[in-house]
């Protein structure tokens, strides 16, 4: 083999790991600055949601038991709307979007007793709803069951602009590592924010998994969080009566 083809093979295996090295570099900046936007702001999030994933993507979060709708919390106080069904979920059988709901096993759904609606609970039991759909009352059952949730880039970015702006972001946050292999990159942060109704401070460490599809763009996002440690921050118990599983706030010892 000549000199020039010896050199010339050389430097075509180096400009490969070049681009290789700053492909894989990308993902793990574009991963990095999907959580930094996420805590910068609402507009600073959603910009970004939109510029980097994929028309096909989906987050995932994580599983739980309960019907498989959404409502938006920062709507009118004291009221509950369907906004968003889960397909394949309990709820996708009987609910329907504008759905407005009145009574969750006999409590009333109003401002005083949000928490006190026990949606989630043991899988299998039935809940004994009342809603109003076209402006008629209606008795609705329904059984609750495991959940598997996944939201399209549109529904992510519906949910994103219902969000409150004023109490988007924590008050501190910052990345402790970011690793990746291939298509896959993991984002390790950690957030420190302070409860609104009852003031206490909490902090949270979470682990954000991305995958991305041949043209860079995010095709997955899930996430790994500290929920359980959030409440316990907060005061709440985790505890099991005869009915249904609930959060209580401990006794003095």
């Amino acid at each position: 083999m000549n000199l020039l083809k010896s050199i010339t093979l050389v430097l075509g295996f180096l400009s490969f790991n070049l681009f290789a090295m700053h492909h894989e570099s990308s993902k793990e900046d574009v991963a990095r600055g999907w959580v930094e936007a996420g805590y910068a702001g609402k507009q600073e999030a959603i910009a970004y949601v939109k510029k980097h994933l994929a028309e096909d993507g989906r987050n995932y979060p994580g599983r739980y038991v309960g019907f498989g709708f959404t409502y938006n919390p920062d709507a009118e106080p004291g009221t509950m709307v369907v906004t968003d069904i889960t397909p394949e979920s309990p709820a996708s059988k009987v609910l329907e979007v504008g759905d407005s709901f009145v009574s969750v096993n006999g409590v009333e759904v109003n401002e005083a007793n949000m928490d006190r609606l026990n949606f989630r609970g043991k899988p299998g039991e039935e809940v004994k709803t009342v809603l109003m759909r076209n402006g008629k009352k209606m008795d609705v059952s329904v059984a609750r069951g495991v959940i598997t949730a996944s939201y399209s880039k549109t529904q992510i970015l519906n949910n994103m602009e219902s969000g409150n702006a004023d109490e988007w972001g924590p008050e501190e946050s910052n990345i402790i590592e970011v690793l990746s292999n291939d298509d896959v990159v993991y984002v390790l942060h950690r957030s420190k924010d302070t409860e609104k109704a009852s003031g206490l401070p909490f902090e949270a460490v979470s682990m954000t998994r991305f995958t991305f599809n041949e043209s860079g763009q995010v095709e997955s996002i899930r996430n790994l969080t500290e929920d359980r440690f959030v409440l316990e921050q907060q005061g709440f118990t985790i505890s099991r009566s005869v009915s249904y599983t609930h959060l209580t706030l401990p006794t003095k010892a």
